[in-house]
């Protein structure tokens, strides 16, 4: 075994390690600094989380296979966001997470960390810290919840909420009934049950290489969960013994692999600004042009919400994130290793399918092409991506006119106005909500249909905005445009009546305006009244280094890896 990064702190005869000792004993036998590996468990267990609650749990059983290993483990609570909960969006509070966990693990005496996410930022935000500091780390994901059923239908988290609140507003479903679903979404302990970018986000942890292969998408309440959290406490272990950090698992070929897993399942969009924030604190070379790229001829394989009819659950017992990638495997990088120093591909060997209705095999795929596409022209000159599964296949060619709103508040005000020029041709656009604008790139991208024209049937259109949109959500929406419009984008300079095209085969979004035009309107007053500007703490130092959605809207400071030392030089 290498020298213990805590020796630096328990080791010797001195004043400083006796501090050290002697305020961490509290019970702990003598051996527990001799020679032993500390493992830090990197829990965001927290109630104001909701999907993250049973997580002291799963830390519990980490602990017991750290012991039975010969480590000593050790609880660390760090932030936590929970996606329906904070506000003004959770994607704010990402990089500040992740900066709060580097920051404490490479303070703290630990020579290795298993990072315990579910909820959908707090696997990234754990991932980035553990990059950045380089230690050996390893990943739990929570698990999704069980299925839930409304009327003797199972329900979807997230997409059903879009899906039934649309049908109240076309007056097809009524208050009452939408009301008397809620008690009905949640079923279990565990995070959303659909593709969203928590289910998505721990299933990519696995396919980069990050989690004990076989443990992602396990459901939360399963028995089995709690067993693999075991088995991670002892690998742990064996990863400090060997050196194994995150540098030597996640390498192209780790991100080569997470971005055909996130086609082949169908995954959330926001994977997209996560994997790029990931690799860019690792200094890996990843740009919009790789998912493109890579994902050109993935088919999608898993017939889940959004995107499809299945949940989470269903994944699992048909066989699981494996079945998949095992259907894929000559698309894969054989050179990737995961966290038990084998070749990913490795795991995939044994897996099967079975429920081809869930996991489609490569030759039945639910579609031939999958993958996020990325976008370009004078409307996005550094790339915008839309997620093809999701949206009407009818409008991935389309031409309408633009209606554009300067601000959340704007759309929400004039959504439903009745002389609001509008049909069912239109162009949506959303501006000012990008990393900088609202701040944070919130959720706001797929945005509700005008109320008149969902009573004329109308359930899709062209929407383009520089925000994001929920993993679990679905349509025809253009997103993460950039350079965002609060940072001099050409969106802020769209007018109402503009005529905008998609062409998602020609990877193309233009606005029909000629380029000397563009550039000279002035940007719109009311977007610039709208975007954010804060004035002290977290939201100024955040507005004020964030980087575009094109690169993972990271910290420009954070970008890169600075090790585990500790000194004020390096600081």
């Amino acid at each position: 075994m290498p020298e213990l990064r805590s020796a630096q702190w328990y080791a010797g005869p001195d004043r400083n390690a006796y501090i050290h000792r002697a305020w961490m004993r509290r019970g702990a036998p003598n051996s527990a600094f001799e020679g032993r590996p500390q493992i830090a468990i990197a829990n965001t267990a927290s109630d104001l989380t909701p999907c993250n609650s049973h997580l002291d749990e799963i830390a519990e059983h980490v602990g017991r296979g750290v012991w039975e290993a010969g480590g000593v483990p050790l609880n660390l609570p760090v932030v936590s966001i929970g996606e329906t909960q904070v506000r003004p969006t959770a994607m704010l509070w990402r990089n500040m997470a992740a900066m709060a966990t580097e920051e404490m693990l490479r303070a703290n005496p630990v020579d290795g960390v298993v990072l315990l996410g579910g909820c959908d930022k707090t696997i990234p935000s754990l991932l980035m810290a553990a990059a950045s500091v380089d230690l050996p780390a390893v990943v739990v994901p929570g698990g999704p919840m069980l299925t839930g059923t409304f009327r003797g239908v199972p329900l979807g988290c997230g997409t059903d909420v879009w899906r039934l609140s649309e049908e109240v507003r076309a007056g097809t479903l009524s208050q009452a009934a939408f009301l008397d679903s809620e008690s009905s979404m949640i079923r279990s302990r565990g995070h959303c049950n659909t593709m969203g970018t928590a289910s998505t986000m721990g299933l990519l942890a696995e396919a980069l290489g990050t989690v004990l292969p076989g443990t992602a998408g396990t459901p939360a309440p399963d028995s089995r969960l709690l067993a693999r959290s075991h088995e991670t406490g002892r690998l742990i272990v064996e990863m400090v013994d060997a050196g194994r950090r995150p540098s030597r698992v996640l390498t192209a070929g780790s991100f080569h692999n997470a971005i055909v897993a996130l086609a082949a399942l169908g995954g959330s969009t926001n994977a997209v600004v996560h994997l790029l924030a990931i690799a860019g604190r690792l200094g890996v070379p990843l740009t919009l042009a790789d998912f493109d790229r890579i994902a050109a001829d993935v088919p999608l394989l898993v017939d889940l919400q959004p995107a499809g009819k299945y949940l989470m659950e269903d994944l699992y017992r048909a066989g699981g994130l494996a079945a998949v990638l095992r259907e894929v495997t000559d698309l894969l990088d054989p050179t990737a290793i995961d966290v038990t120093g084998r070749p990913f591909v490795e795991s995939l060997a044994e897996a099967q399918i079975y429920d081809s209705e869930v996991i489609r095999t490569r030759g039945a795929p639910v579609s031939p092409n999958a993958g996020i596409a990325v976008l370009h022209g004078n409307l996005a000159p550094k790339g915008a991506i839309i997620k093809p599964a999701a949206a009407s296949p009818h409008l991935l060619r389309h031409r309408g006119r633009a209606v554009v709103f300067d601000s959340v508040e704007d759309f929400h005000a004039r959504i439903d106005a009745p002389d609001l020029e509008v049909d069912a041709d239109s162009v949506l656009v959303l501006r000012g909500c990008g990393p900088r604008g609202y701040p944070g790139m919130p959720e706001v991208a797929n945005m509700p249909l005008p109320t008149r024209l969902l009573r004329q049937g109308v359930r899709d259109m062209v929407r383009v905005c520089d925000g994001r949109m929920s993993g679990t959500a679905y349509g025809t929406v253009v997103l993460h445009v950039a350079p965002e419009a609060a940072a001099g984008g050409p969106l802020d300079r769209v007018r109402d009546g503009d005529w905008i095209t998609l062409d998602v085969e020609g990877r193309s979004i233009t606005v029909d305006v000629p380029d000397e035009e563009l550039a000279a309107r002035e940007p719109s007053a009311a977007l610039r009244a709208a975007v954010a500007r804060p004035v002290r703490g977290w939201q100024k130092l955040y507005v004020d280094t964030v980087l575009g959605a094109d690169t993972g809207a990271d910290l420009d400071f954070l970008v890169g890896s600075s090790g585990d030392g500790v000194s004020r030089e390096s600081h």
